[in-house]
């Protein structure tokens, strides 16, 4: 068995499998390999995959639950050390995966990692989807190194250190399988987005380390299967990120951040009204129904969470707003911020 396992998620992706898979394939190092994780596709992909790469193993889930479902029933069928959970829409150049297997070698404490991730189309500015990688403040709003909102910084090596950080993205994100299945993985009820960064919270939670390896960057095409313009990425979002916080925020003035950060979201959905953004608006109302309905069982998640983690340090974490730092105080860079401002 191979060391690393680069396991790409696919559902309805031929065309993507056809243009980006080839690079993956072609930079590889010997100790990895790469699984293809179906989720039900109904176009060609699979019938691509046989006759373009029969080399490759293909795991085919049922259904299709999503990135979150997807990838913890594939990974059960995965045994290496080391699992890369990569988009199928992502371009990956010479040298990649060496950097960062070496340093969580290195690291045993590091339970997750990430390279840089630039645009595809733009290679010398940082994409969306973890940039350099991510954090997020007290009220669980996620940005990056190289990334606030939609300011995307140029690379210039300002990040080519490897840094400790609250998040990897799940764009590319190298996991210790053990690590990632001793956590139970993904909580499949996410289904999409910011799935990531909650496991990556109860990653700290458990005692490992979350880094970002500058030694090593892929590049992202982004939007390959859920555009950020669409309806449902926001209703993802904002319910996703109520689980967060409600999962895992310390004990210490939870009700208080809690009731801020559903004010928060009222005065997000007013501004999609005003601007007439009646979908998205629709779409935060959807979100909070969804929240509430499954309160209780979010409740009891944490209880269970709060009983099998003690306080450990966590790192990454922003303690003022950083959308009134970015629409207010006109901070768009990460190197605006003040770094004693971080936990």
């Amino acid at each position: 068995m191979k060391k690393v396992a680069v396991v790409i998620l696919n559902w309805n992706g031929e065309e993507l499998l056809k243009k980006f898979l080839p690079s993956v394939l072609a930079t590889l190092p010997e100790y990895a390999e790469a699984i293809i994780a179906d989720n039900a596709s109904t176009d060609g992909s699979i019938a691509f995959l046989n006759s373009t790469y029969p080399e490759i193993k293909i795991i085919q889930n049922k259904t299709n639950g999503g990135f979150a479902k997807g990838y913890n029933e594939a990974l059960t069928h995965v045994h290496n050390e080391y699992v890369v959970l990569l988009n199928s829409d992502i371009e990956t150049p010479e040298n990649w995966v060496q950097p960062m297997t070496e340093f969580m070698d290195k690291n045993p404490s590091v339970g997750a990692a990430m390279p840089k991730i630039l645009q595809y189309r733009k290679k010398t500015h940082f994409e969306y989807a973890g940039a350099a990688g991510g954090y997020i403040d007290q009220w669980g709003f996620p940005f990056c190194r190289g990334r606030i909102f939609d300011t995307l910084e140029e690379d210039k090596g300002q990040y080519n250190n490897n840094e400790p950080v609250f998040w990897a993205s799940g764009a590319c994100m190298f996991v210790r399988n053990d690590t990632f299945k001793k956590l139970n993985g993904f909580d499949e009820f996410f289904f999409a987005h910011m799935e990531e960064i909650d496991l990556c919270w109860r990653m700290q939670r458990a005692g490992y380390l979350v880094y970002a390896v500058g030694e090593s960057h892929v590049y992202h095409l982004g939007g390959g299967t859920l555009n950020k313009l669409s309806p449902k990425k926001t209703f993802l979002n904002f319910r996703n990120s109520l689980f967060l916080l409600i999962k895992n925020y310390p004990r210490n003035k939870f009700l208080i951040k809690m009731t801020q950060k559903l004010l928060l979201d009222g005065l997000a959905a007013a501004k999609f009204l005003f601007e007439g953004n009646v979908r998205h608006f629709l779409a935060v109302f959807k979100a909070h129904m969804s929240f509430y309905a499954n309160l209780l069982k979010y409740l009891k998640i944490r209880k269970k969470l709060n009983q099998q983690h003690t306080n450990k340090e966590i790192i990454g974490v922003y303690k003022p707003s950083i959308a009134k730092e970015y629409f207010i105080s006109k901070k768009n860079k990460y190197s605006d911020l003040a770094k004693d401002s971080f936990l």
